[in-house]
């Protein structure tokens, strides 16, 4: 799914409204769907996590499956053992106000920005054992995850990586987005999409973290064997 392209932001908020509302009954729609049954990779070569944070999600990989790009990203945080990403809207990460009016225009085309979390420890002992799926991928997979979350991250014109200071947390890091977010493109589908390029089956449109997680957890529960639920 690319993002929705919108020449302004001059669109009314009645009409973006009205192709919320759309895509989120697609959204629901596309979840009556059985979960998909495929299993990523019959012998992975590595594992990754998927990371539910309330309505957000991450995607986490081990440092040692990261490459020069992603690790320059960490300079100075030594003993990482996993660098989980996310997405989202660059002002309302960014802004102190998280009122409705930045929840709303959070919904208009932006900049968006990339929220690197450095772990010492598991993602499951960081966020609790319910909120974390883990995924085994193949070599080809974990290559194609690493040039997705290298490009994810915007560059200057030295190629420098372009940081946005320090995240809501200890170990957190915020960087510019290539990606522009909406109300189309969300967190969400952009991990669905870091997903799929790691040869991971996400089917439909995806907006909600609800839509990455019953996916996720389908194709684990496919690949170990156990009843879906």
């Amino acid at each position: 799914m690319t993002s929705f392209a919108c020449p302004s932001r001059t669109v009314t908020l009645v009409d973006f409204m009205a192709r919320v509302a759309v895509a989120t009954l697609v959204t629901l729609l596309s979840a009556c769907a059985s979960s998909p049954q495929t299993t990523p990779s019959d012998d992975p070569a590595t594992t990754i996590d998927v990371v539910e944070r309330d309505w957000h999600t991450d995607v986490c990989i081990r440092t040692e499956d990261a490459d020069a790009r992603l690790t320059r990203l960490v300079v100075g945080y030594d003993g990482s053992h996993y660098l989980c990403f996310g997405f989202g809207d660059r002002h309302y990460l960014l802004s102190h106000e998280r009122g409705p009016m930045t929840l709303l225009s959070a919904l208009l085309p932006g900049a968006g920005a990339i929220l690197l979390t450095v772990l010492r420890d598991t993602p499951a002992a960081a966020f609790g054992a319910d909120n974390v799926v883990r995924l085994g991928i193949s070599e080809q997979g974990i290559a194609e995850l690493r040039d997705f979350l290298a490009n994810a991250v915007q560059t200057d014109d030295s190629g420098k990586p372009v940081g946005l200071g320090d995240g809501p947390y200890p170990g957190g890091l915020y960087f510019g987005a290539t990606a522009q977010y909406d109300g189309f493109y969300t967190c969400n589908t952009w991990t669905a999409d870091a997903l799929r390029t790691a040869g991971i089956p996400i089917h439909g449109p995806v907006l909600f973290a609800d839509g990455v997680m019953r996916q996720v957890r389908g194709t684990s529960q496919a690949a170990s064997g156990s009843p879906t639920r």
